[in-house]
């Protein structure tokens, strides 16, 4: 694994607002669902997702910065002296590997799936299952990963991919969704503020199970749902609304969706159709607006006093609308 400020284009300084920003681009570039066929892509979006799981968490940055843990965010060894077991190890040996003259718990591990018939393959940080069929690895958590899923690497189980389809009011309010795991078990997921399409929310533990070690994490994948009432542009949110004749022609108070909750908008004499009303800091996350459009909607069934009065307006009053 690189290291996480190259990987992320930021240099040591930088703040979280830095790292989360350079995150937030580089995973639209080569999130796999916009590269479907492009396997670099995919490496380089899990290597950016693992870049900011450590640089987002102040206190693995903190230990990164200080030397006492690697990229992969294993703990650096300096070994357990001259005299010991394993004694004579470098500082950035990873966790579990042989010494001088020593083995490792890996080792005895692959040593022992070996006599079974086992084919282990490798350090850690391989992908289950491979050509030739499945195989079963004491590092990766049990049989091929499913679609999706990714290893980890050292005593861990595999990670999964969730897919969760998410509204832009519950996004809007960082609302707590369910999310179905592959395995048919049901969480709740607290969104993040002001979460992103195509960001991903880590939960520990909720990956496959590792007999040998810790199970995996779940990769949840933030997608927004296509509303039938707004449409998003940016920050910015936009709906329809529809009004009778005479309240375009005299004004009126009509009531308007807003991603918290339906408010009363002052509708101004002679409004046009289609003329979008902006209410300020209503769009998302309150960063961007809500833009109203007018649609006036005659009378159904049609109405002979209307019509005496368009003929009117036509006869006498004409107007101008297009070149």
């Amino acid at each position: 694994m690189r290291d996480p400020y190259t990987v992320l284009g930021v240099p040591r300084s930088a703040s979280e607002k830095d790292i989360k920003s350079a995150y937030r681009k580089l995973a639209k570039k080569y999130h796999p669902d916009q590269n479907p066929d492009d396997p670099s892509a995919h490496g380089k979006f899990a290597e950016a997702t693992h870049a900011y799981d450590l640089l987002n968490d102040a206190e693995k940055r903190g230990q990164f910065d200080r030397g006492e843990i690697d990229a992969e965010g294993n703990p650096r060894f300096a070994g357990f002296g001259n005299g010991g077991f394993g004694g004579g190890a470098g500082r950035g040996a990873r966790p579990g590997a042989a010494g001088a003259g020593g083995f490792s718990a890996e080792d005895i591990l692959k040593e022992f799936m070996s006599g079974f018939g086992g084919q282990p393959r490798g350090g850690a940080g391989g992908r289950a299952g491979g050509a030739g069929g499945a195989q079963w690895d004491p590092f990766a958590g049990g049989m091929g990963a499913g679609a999706g899923a990714q290893t980890r690497g050292g005593m861990k189980g595999d990670d999964v991919v969730v897919n969760a389809t998410v509204s832009l009011e519950d996004a809007h309010k960082a609302a707590s969704i369910p999310v179905r795991m592959p395995s048919g078990k049901m969480l709740n997921v607290k969104l993040p503020e002001k979460v992103e399409e195509g960001q991903q929310i880590r939960l520990k533990g909720q990956g496959t199970a590792n007999a040998f070690g810790e199970p995996g994490d779940a990769l949840v994948t933030v997608r927004f749902e296509k509303s039938k009432v707004f449409r998003r542009d940016g920050s910015d949110v936009r709906t329809d609304v529809s009004v009778t004749l005479y309240e375009a022609v005299l004004g009126a108070k009509v009531r308007v969706p807003t991603l918290d909750g339906s408010v009363e908008l002052n509708l101004p004499p002679g409004v046009d159709t289609g003329k979008a009303l902006r209410l300020k800091g209503k769009g998302l996350y309150g960063d961007g607006d809500l833009y109203v459009n007018i649609r006036v909607v005659l009378p159904p069934g049609g109405d002979p006093d209307l019509e005496a009065l368009a003929r009117f307006m036509r006869d006498q009053k004409p107007y101008k609308v297009r070149d």
